[in-house]
């Protein structure tokens, strides 16, 4: 008898602490909400791609500059397996089981390497991240750590020719 009743308590307090877990993730989602909206849409024509499709992982995207302030937002919070593809107009991210994150050009800060992002730590220079500004205005890191990690200098390189209009 005493036994049963451990086990249901133990029981009990591990779903209090996941109720308690998925509440607050609910929480910071709402107080994000406004300052998140709504996310740039893929468009019909991505332009001429740039670089190749890097596989790799999708670490989640965070607000600016803060690596470890997760978004909860929809499903940006979500780690997935996810393909990175940079085009004339902006860069694709498809992700496995997940909506595609579109970030357009106008958009692109810059794309750096770091050695940790979302509570993810790699070795140095492991993980991808991209700056870039939602259309709500805050500014973002989406992270991204690539299967093959020798095309991080093109991806880093191509980032600083940002098309402004006086390329000409």
């Amino acid at each position: 008898m005493d036994r049963t009743l451990w086990v249901v308590g133990c029981l009990a307090l591990f779903l209090l602490c996941l109720w308690l877990m998925y509440r607050a993730w609910n929480k910071k989602a709402a107080r994000q909400r406004d300052r998140i909206g709504e996310l740039p849409a893929v468009p019909a024509e991505l332009g001429a791609q740039l670089l190749e499709p890097t596989t790799g992982l999708y670490l989640g995207s965070t607000i600016a500059p803060s690596w470890q302030d997760r978004i909860a937002v929809g499903d940006l919070g979500f780690r997935a397996t996810a393909e990175l593809t940079r085009f004339e107009r902006g860069i694709l991210l498809e992700r496995d089981g997940a909506t595609p994150i579109w970030i357009p050009q106008e958009s692109v800060t810059v794309v750096r390497t770091e050695r940790g992002h979302a509570g993810k730590v790699m070795t140095n220079n492991g993980v991808l991240v991209i700056r870039w500004t939602l259309p709500s205005g805050t500014e973002i890191d989406t992270g991204f750590r690539g299967d093959d990690k020798t095309v991080y200098p093109a991806w880093t390189a191509d980032a600083t020719r940002v098309t402004t209009g006086d390329d000409e």
